[in-house]
């Protein structure tokens, strides 16, 4: 995460933790550039849920229900910082 806010900052506010993953969320299709930066940076495009993914370090089959119920999620740039 803090990789994706220092280089990717408007991305960054739109990054959700779901369960150990990162997932980025667009409205409409992103430039040719974001897509290469968060490619660089270790994400890829998940067709099933239209978003951009990042794993870190944590692969597990695809399970039926969905991530979000299952683990959980979050907005860190939602959060006031301490």
């Amino acid at each position: 995460m803090e990789l994706l806010r220092s280089k990717m900052p408007e991305q960054y506010t739109l990054a959700e933790i779901v369960g150990k993953w990162v997932w980025v969320t667009f409205g409409e299709i992103p430039s040719d550039k974001i897509r290469a930066g968060l490619s660089q940076l270790g994400f890829h495009w998940n067709n099933v849920r239209k978003c951009w993914q990042h794993p870190c370090g944590q692969v597990r089959e695809r399970g039926t229900q969905d991530p979000r119920e299952k683990y959980g999620s979050h907005f860190p740039s939602d959060q006031v910082p301490a």
